[in-house]
């Protein structure tokens, strides 16, 4: 029997139990959609955090006022940063390129008749050079118009829809913040959401940092202070050479505890990286178990497959088809179910992935490699679980199988 004929033959017998093929293929069917689908989550999750490292800079550093000590023991206060800090900073710190402190506070903001109470930051004009923002409508304010206490706003990305005002048009326009009249120079472009912060930048309004600090918050307090390292100098290097400054600015003796922090949300971004990794292979793996059964379903219905076939096999090898030629035959019946699971698989998968991305705002990635990841493992379990029937088949005695009831 040529090999072409056998291929037909295989086909035909599968087409004759078309609703027993179709059920056969299901758990293949359900094992590749759940792998495309896991693998989409987790490798969304992970390009969504590389992204958070992009735009955040990999020579960013972050200082936050820390536990004050007495005799080594927290006293539960926080010592405070102040401009002093940030100037102590920019004058005796030798690794760093940008220094940025910021106030922060949530202000009740007006436009017109709508008013929120959002997060405003007062910063310098390296804000978006530092903080990696970038303008999509206007300016940003000079160091002359911070120096200069002058009113002006930056807004970012998700004001505008808060206030209910087409972006560009803000331009120019006024908006008061805590009772004082502001005008909006500047609107910022997205950013998202980065790794380990629990505010969105995206929704906050910047102010000259002299501004803010005589004219809207009347102190000198420091939420924080972010630094950029300079080019060839590691972040290790930076974080010793502002440690070394803060310590002697808030004269801290050798050996005494600090008094402040500095964080590198680089570490956090990748602890969570490594994270949602462990996560996704752990739901790959979940969703791969149902591969195996679904091929072990494969395996027994091809068993009873050849049980029920056996007098046809006799007779096929009584016409001179060889143990090659029924052996490739249940082969490609096994392989074509587990080839077409994968492909109506796949394209479950794909589905269900972008339902779930647009019902819940995931971010989910279906990348070339997981594809033919699952297209192959259908085809390799076809291989793998029709290989016993087939050789069963093939191994069957003509005359025993010519005598079969």
């Amino acid at each position: 029997m040529q090999m072409g004929e056998t291929f037909l033959v295989a086909l035909q017998s599968i087409r004759a139990n078309a609703l027993r093929s179709v059920l056969t293929a299901l758990g293949i069917i359900i094992g590749v959609a759940a792998v495309i689908t896991m693998v989409a989550l987790g490798t969304g999750a992970q390009k969504a955090v590389e992204d958070q490292i992009k735009a955040m800079g990999s020579n960013v550093l972050t200082v936050y006022p820390g536990m004050m000590y007495t005799r080594g023991v927290a006293s539960g206060n926080r010592v405070g940063l102040t401009t002093d800090d940030a100037d102590a900073l920019t004058k005796n710190a030798t690794l760093l390129s940008g220094i940025v402190p910021e106030m922060q506070g949530q202000q009740q903001v007006k436009y017109l008749g709508t008013n929120i109470n959002t997060t405003v930051v007062g910063a310098p004009a390296n804000f978006p050079a530092v903080k990696r923002f970038t303008l999509a409508h206007g300016r940003f304010f000079t160091n002359g118009e911070d120096d200069g206490r002058e009113r002006y706003a930056v807004l970012a990305s998700e004001i505008p829809v808060m206030l209910n005002a087409n972006p560009a048009a803000l331009i120019h326009q006024e908006i008061a913040i805590r009772g004082i009249t502001f005008e909006i120079i500047g609107i910022m472009a997205p950013k998202g959401a980065a790794g380990g912060s629990w505010q969105n930048p995206d929704e906050q309004i910047v102010i000259p940092l002299n501004t803010a600090r005589y004219r809207v918050f009347g102190s000198d307090r420091l939420r924080q202070i972010t630094v950029e390292v300079r080019q060839g100098a590691s972040l290790q290097a930076g974080m010793v050479d502002i440690e070394g400054v803060m310590r002697r600015q808030h004269k801290i003796r050798p050996g005494g505890d600090n008094d402040f922090m500095i964080r590198n949300a680089q570490e956090v971004l990748a602890t969570q990286q490594a994270t949602t990794q462990i996560f996704t292979t752990l739901l790959a793996s979940i969703a791969a178990v149902s591969l195996v059964v679904g091929g072990i379903g494969i395996m027994n219905i091809m068993l009873v497959s050849v049980t029920e076939r056996t007098r046809e096999i006799g007779v096929r090898k009584a016409l001179g088809a060889t143990r090659g030629n029924i052996m490739f035959q249940f082969l490609v019946e096994a392989l074509v179910l587990c080839l077409a699971g994968g492909i109506l698989g796949i394209s479950l998968g794909v589905w269900a992935t972008t339902i779930l991305a647009k019902a819940n705002g995931w971010n989910t990635l279906i990348s070339t490699q997981s594809v033919a990841l699952a297209f192959g493992t259908s085809a390799a379990i076809g291989i793998v679980f029709g290989l016993w029937p087939a050789r069963r088949a093939a191994k069957l005695d003509p005359i025993v199988a010519l005598r079969y009831e």
